[in-house]
């Protein structure tokens, strides 16, 4: 046994079963003992964004962390952004980094950095093995920080000396969490005081656990019960959709609309989510679209069970156990015809999304009316970008699809964030995951568009539209994933995408729609 053995058996002996992976020189070690442990499932992506965003995504789904491979601090470096998201989403990530051998440092060689420094500002921890008689216990660790009361990013550096050098077999460690704090009575009398009072202004913002499906229902009845209105958090790591289920709306991510939404809140009631604020500062805009003098409290916050909050509130609010609000049913969209927009898109997924189905959504302008139009549609869960760092989409959604084989996964993609990560479709291919992928495109950085004029910079020139249009050339979505090994085709109407969405949906395995809106 070597320290990298002894690292996969601390791995699976806590929980995680999955490995993320792009290695290199130093993580050889690691690469051959993954040989020796079959049962730790090891998945390659052709760039660290992938492996960073598709462990984001599996967490999401399982509620446990997947480990990521990387290799020293630039195969670190160029994961971080979907690090950065998955710190926002608060899912348990463990990142494992490979560093030279100890001894090897001091001579400079070129992928030598400071991989502590680059891992802080994403990661909740960070630690090191010293050698292979820690690399357990370091581990142990690493998986206990990201899974505590708050979950988030933690990074394990492991030294090629510390992965290769033989150790005594040994009992592995084991991570012992902290469990997530429970709201103070005082905290749920106070709530529910608030709640009793000018109901017709309070609104309780939701985040986390709170929109499960069990977060929602108890959320609703509260609602019902007392005339408080509910909004979900602008981003969130995941909800609970569908039919049957309390609809919500998110905070609207345009600042006008947001200041238009909440204008007359004058109590804000927050349950595992942040009070709001915009994305940007704007010129002439507020940075929060809270009105001012609206009274801000928090019934479950960061690090605190949401679930249990909701549930002590309506015991505290006279609410029988099992209360749920009344949900009226709703028809799903009627399929359209003539042109391909973003709301005929939204109508067909709408319509025809199965059961049990997972949405993963970075679609950015596209998709900003989605929930408009799939109130109605089956049972699902829905994922964002949360951190609004670009690229999450695709890797997202293959973490998904390893979390959850028997669902069907559907990725609603804006082509410009799309290509950040473009190499999760090879991913998809190459572990034949049952993904359908949309990308809206627009030829364009939409989103930019918007944010110049929103900031008062002017309409754009010749130089500004070279850095927002990306049709010189166009972007060939079909050409890219058929040469990664995905199926695809292009949609023009509304009609050739919902005989292409329903005819993806009939089988297994990804395919690619090039949505031309």
């Amino acid at each position: 046994m070597n320290g990298a053995d002894l690292l996969c058996d601390t791995l699976l002996a806590n929980g995680v079963e999955v490995c993320f992976a792009n290695p290199g020189t130093s993580e050889m070690h690691f690469v051959a003992a993954l040989d020796r442990k079959p049962e730790l499932r090891c998945v390659l992506g052709m760039f660290e964004g992938v492996v960073t965003g598709a462990a984001d995504g599996y967490a999401r789904m399982t509620g446990k962390p997947a480990a990521t491979l990387l290799h020293t601090g630039p195969g670190l470096a160029n994961g971080l952004a979907n690090l950065h998201n998955a710190r926002r989403a608060g899912t348990p990530v463990v990142n494992v980094v490979g560093d030279h051998a100890s001894y090897h440092l001091v001579h400079d060689a070129p992928l030598t950095s400071d991989i502590e420094g680059l891992a802080r500002p994403m990661s909740a921890w960070v630690g090191r093995a010293s050698g292979p008689a820690d690399v357990s216990a370091r581990a142990a660790e690493a998986i206990a920080a990201a899974t505590g009361p708050e979950p988030g990013v933690a990074t394990l550096i492991l030294p090629a000396d510390a992965a290769w050098t033989d150790t005594p077999p040994q009992e592995v460690a084991r991570a012992r969490p902290a469990a997530p704090a429970r709201a103070t009575a005082a905290t749920v009398e106070a709530t529910a005081a608030a709640l009793r009072e000018n109901r017709a202004e309070t609104l309780l913002m939701l985040g986390g656990a709170s929109l499960s499906e069990e977060g929602l229902r108890l959320a609703g009845a509260i609602a019902e019960a007392t005339g408080a209105g509910l909004i979900a958090q602008q981003s969130n790591a995941r909800m609970a959709r569908g039919q049957g289920r309390v609809a919500i709306d998110r905070v609207p991510y345009p600042m006008p609309e947001a200041l238009a939404r909440l204008k007359d809140t004058r109590r804000l009631i927050l349950c595992g989510a942040k009070s709001p604020v915009g994305f940007f500062a704007y010129p002439n805009l507020p940075s929060t679209p809270l009105p001012e003098g609206c009274e801000v409290s928090t019934l479950a916050g960061p690090g605190e069970d949401a679930l249990a909050a909701l549930a002590d509130l309506a015991q505290a609010l006279g609410l029988p156990a099992g209360a749920a609000p009344k949900i009226e049913s709703r028809e799903k969209p009627a399929l359209p015809q003539g042109a391909l927009t973003p709301d005929t898109i939204a109508a067909t997924v709408g319509a025809l999304l199965p059961e049990g189905a997972i949405v993963c959504d970075e679609s950015v302008t596209s998709g900003r009316d989605f929930f408009r139009l799939t109130h109605a549609a089956a049972p699902h869960d829905f994922l964002q970008l949360t951190g609004g760092a670009i690229g999450l989409g695709l890797p997202m959604s293959v973490g998904a699809a390893v979390a959850c084989p028997d669902r069907k996964v559907v990725t609603l993609q804006a082509d410009g964030s799309g290509m950040y990560t473009v190499q999760a479709l090879w991913t998809m291919a190459r572990e034949r995951l049952d993904t359908l992928v949309i990308v809206f495109s627009n030829r364009s950085y939409r989103i930019l568009h918007g944010e110049l004029k929103s900031v008062g910079a002017g309409s754009p020139g010749r130089n500004a539209r070279s850095m927002l249009d990306l049709d010189d050339p166009a972007l060939d979505w079909v050409s890219m994933a058929r040469g990664m090994g995905v199926e695809a085709a292009r949609a023009e109407t509304a009609e050739s995408f919902t005989d292409l969405f329903r005819a993806a949906l009939g089988r297994k395995g990804p395919f690619l729609i090039e949505a031309l809106i």
